[in-house]
């Protein structure tokens, strides 16, 4: 027993992590083999038996599971993007042009101290960040991200993603209150006002939109924008003040400048957020960005076409069968990297005197991979709708969120007065004309074309 502490003594940090997690893995993956063995079957018509059960955990966890990575890419955006703005270089060093400067963020979060204050309620002050993450994601349950691929898909998402995103509310007022600091409770009321002032011209400035597509159905919504194949389909030109009015009630429902009074750093330090550190605050941190990626890809799909191109593209199929080629297949997967490789480095290290053939070689090695890739993109999209759906979503929706980093880096906050005037005293009322000229515009059609 002496002789093993002695050695578990000796061993560095990432030694006795690898100590711990082998044996747990290999114990994992024998349960999980005998438990295959023993009940596989009867596991496997529990599954079919209760398919949409078995979807909804699976969209939910991997939902829970991407958007990790999405925040990451949305804080790297907006260092980089203010930086360019005031004519600094922003994030370099970790990472080629400081792409990996958001997971060292991650990981000093895993790092930094978990406190709790003395007198917060503990269980209200460790529930509320999860509160906050999960019903952000949770929202992006019905959203279509490109032709069947989705969560879940009804009726009533339009309804679903409203009611289950203005519970983020409640995650921050619970954080707000149970930290026990007068910044924080300040913070948590705003919030509540704010969002709850701004949900009623947000949910109203899509009721014309509803009225004109007939269903509360996202998907359904997105093909009506995609009859012609022309971006003049879109609802944001048959309903631009609706588009106008969601897009700044949506900025004040994400905390974003100018409308960020839930956490104005100058005023009550950080807000509900204060008394927060470690894991707790990056779940607060990260839900702020994931909020973004989700009123930017709610807009797409409203408003935008969603996954639809805004101008008609080719679509064909190229079909490829690779057991054809027989055995010129194993030589086509052996050479043509290494073929490619010389053909890309050879006028590299010929044109440069100076370059090295081994960094040639690496440049050409990376200059095939890019080219393949790319080639690969091209098939995939003219060939696979869901690829091509996805590739205009993506790209709408990151369009969106460069919006709202130029809006950070441009826009002065404004205070807390002018902000709720401005929801019953300018938004309510323009919201409540766009639905009556809407429904008016309607019938004057219905009666000219009866």
């Amino acid at each position: 027993m002496t002789a093993l502490s002695r050695t578990w003594d000796r061993l560095t940090l990432p030694g006795k992590a690898l100590a711990i997690l082998i044996p747990l893995l290999l114990a994992l993956t024998i349960g999980l083999v005998v438990t295959l063995i023993l009940f596989g079957p009867f596991l496997w018509q529990l599954i079919l038996d209760n398919l949409e059960i078995v979807r909804f955990v699976l969209a939910s966890a991997i939902l829970l599971v991407i958007f990790i990575p999405i925040a990451f890419i949305v804080i790297y955006m907006e260092m980089k993007i203010i930086a360019l703005m005031n004519l600094r270089i922003g994030p370099e060093r970790v990472g080629p042009w400081g792409t990996l400067f958001s997971v060292v963020h991650g990981l000093k979060f895993l790092l930094k101290e978990d406190f709790i204050p003395t007198r917060a309620d503990p269980i209200v002050f460790t529930w509320a960040p999860v509160v906050v993450f999960s019903t952000a994601a949770l929202s992006a349950l019905v959203l279509p991200f490109a032709p069947g691929l989705y969560g879940q898909d009804f009726n009533l998402a339009l309804l679903y993603f409203f009611a289950v995103g203005g519970m983020t509310v409640v995650g921050l007022l619970m954080g707000g209150w149970a930290s026990f600091n007068k910044y924080s409770l300040l913070g948590g009321l705003r919030s509540a006002a704010q969002i709850v002032s701004y949900e009623i011209p947000l949910t109203l400035s899509v009721v014309g939109l509803v009225i004109l597509a007939g269903t509360l159905s996202l998907n359904t919504i997105v093909m009506q924008q995609g009859v012609s194949g022309w971006f003049v389909d879109w609802y944001a030109f048959r309903q631009p003040l609706g588009l106008l009015i969601f897009f700044l009630a949506a900025t004040a429902e994400a905390n974003r400048t100018p409308f960020d009074m839930t956490e104005a750093d100058q005023e009550i330090v950080a807000g509900f957020a204060t008394e927060y550190s470690g894991m707790r605050f990056a779940f607060f941190f990260f839900a702020e960005y994931v909020n973004v990626f989700i009123i930017s890809a709610i807009t797409v799909v409203l408003f935008l076409g969603g996954w639809q191109a805004p101008f008609p593209v080719p679509h064909f199929e190229i079909h490829v069968d690779p057991g054809q080629l027989g055995m010129g297949l194993l030589f086509l997967v052996a050479l043509a990297p290494l073929v490619g490789t010389l053909l890309f480095a050879a006028p590299i290290y010929l044109l440069r005197s100076r370059t090295r053939w081994w960094v040639a070689l690496i440049v050409g090695f990376v200059l095939f991979n890019v080219v393949v890739g790319g080639l690969a993109f091209l098939w995939a999209y003219v060939s696979i709708d869901w690829v091509a759906g996805l590739f205009w979503f993506v790209g709408k929706t990151f369009a969106l969120i460069f919006v709202f980093v130029w809006m950070r880096g441009t826009l002065p906050r404004v205070r807390s007065d002018q902000l709720m005037a401005f929801a019953w005293k300018w938004l309510l009322p323009v919201a409540l004309l766009n639905l009556f000229v809407t429904a008016l515009a309607v019938i004057v059609l219905d009666v000219v074309q009866a």
